[in-house]
């Protein structure tokens, strides 16, 4: 005997793939300077693949335990979605808290990686220097003692000056006399 399904036209409608099997690129956000690089450095991944970007804002432990959709972590979003945005990857908004009190320095990193494990990130971006152990060198060594995601590790954004050098001058700064003073010329 042949069993029929009993919705046969819920069966025969296809499907939206589930979110939990998209596996997005991470990219780290300290609020520094930095974040601009490695968002621009996941975006560059995830666009080659196809999937999101996962953006975990790093939230210091004496922050509210609050959501993505906090203030504060919305600001540390703000300074790379702008970059990111024009892309249209679509992104995963995350708050990582870090632990409080001075644990060890792989502490943050393994929860940090524990997170993008939980979103199937097979790929993290990081930058090479930030404060509380979550700079690429010390991610890299946590994902090799769990067996964690590979670690991108991408280089600070060089400086560039806000304005350009003025330019030599041909004849002396000419000086004004101040307040009170008198001048006097042999003309």
């Amino acid at each position: 005997m042949i069993r029929l399904p009993s919705h046969p036209a819920r069966d025969s409608i296809p499907r939206p793939a589930r979110a939990g099997l998209v596996q997005p690129v991470a990219a780290v956000l300290t609020d520094r300077l930095d974040d601009v690089a490695v968002a621009e450095a996941a975006a560059r991944i995830a666009l080659a693949r196809g999937v999101p970007l996962l953006l975990i804002a790093v939230m210091p432990p004496h922050v509210k335990r609050l959501g993505p959709a906090s203030a504060s972590a919305r600001a540390v979003l703000a300074r790379v979605i702008p970059r990111v945005g024009p892309l249209h990857l679509g992104y995963l908004p995350e708050v990582f808290h870090l632990p409080p009190g001075n644990g060890s320095r792989l502490a943050a990193a393994k929860g940090l990686l524990a997170l993008a494990t939980r979103h199937r990130a097979p790929d993290v971006v990081a930058a090479r220097r930030v404060p509380h152990g979550l700079d690429a060198h010390t991610l890299i060594e946590a994902a090799a003692l769990r067996g964690g995601p590979f670690v991108h590790a991408v280089a600070p954004a060089a400086w560039v000056p806000l304005r350009s050098p003025a330019p030599a001058l041909a004849h002396p700064p000419v000086t004004t006399p101040a307040l009170g003073e008198e001048t006097f010329s042999d003309e």
